[in-house]
C-alpha cells in the first residue's frame, strides 16, 4: 500500500515539475519523494538505472541531497560515465550549479539533454525499463533505461 502511495505522489509531481518550476522544483520534489522511504528511494534508483543497491548507497552517502544522488546518476547516464565519475566531477563543482557539471561531463549546451536537465523534464520512475528524461522525447518517454552508464543512443 505504501509503494502504491508513493508511486501515486511520484504521478502527481513529476509533471508539475515539468510545467512549473523546471530542474529545482523537480528537485524538491524527488526530495520529499525520497524522504519519505529511503530504502523505497534506494531501491528505485538501482531499479531505474540498473545500478546495484549498495552503489546507489554510496552516492546517497557522497551527496548533501537525496536528489543529488538521482542527478549524479541521470548526469552519468546522459554522459555515458559511471557513479564514480560523475561524484569526482561533483564535488569540486557542486556550488557551480548542474549546468556547470554537466558541461564537464561533457555533457554540451544546446544538446536535448542539456535542455531536459535545464527544464527538469526527468523523470524518477524507480522502475528498470522505464526512462528517465534527456532526450526530448516527452514526459514519461525519455531515455534512461537500466544501464547506470546512459546507453540510451
Amino acid at each position: 500500500m505504501k509503494r502504491i502511495m508513493i508511486l501515486l505522489a511520484v504521478a502527481l509531481l513529476v509533471p508539475a515539475a515539468v510545467f512549473a518550476g523546471g530542474l529545482e522544483v523537480f528537485l524538491s520534489n524527488v526530495n520529499v519523494q525520497a524522504r519519505t522511504d529511503m530504502p523505497g528511494f534506494s531501491m528505485g534508483l538501482s531499479a531505474q538505472f540498473g545500478v546495484p543497491v549498495t552503489q546507489v548507497q554510496t552516492v546517497i552517502r557522497a551527496v548533501p541531497e537525496p536528489a543529488d544522488a538521482f542527478m549524479v546518476l541521470q548526469l552519468g547516464q546522459m554522459s555515458h560515465r559511471s557513479p564514480e565519475s560523475v561524484l569526482a566531477v561533483y564535488q569540486p563543482n557542486r556550488k557551480k550549479g548542474w549546468g556547470a557539471i554537466a558541461k564537464g561531463l561533457g555533457i554540451k549546451p544546446g544538446s536535448r539533454e542539456f535542455h531536459a536537465l535545464k527544464s527538469g523534464n526527468l523523470h524518477f520512475t524507480g522502475r528498470n525499463g522505464e526512462r528517465s528524461g534527456g532526450r526530448g522525447d516527452g514526459p514519461g518517454n525519455g531515455h534512461g533505461g537500466g544501464h547506470g552508464r546512459g546507453h540510451n543512443s
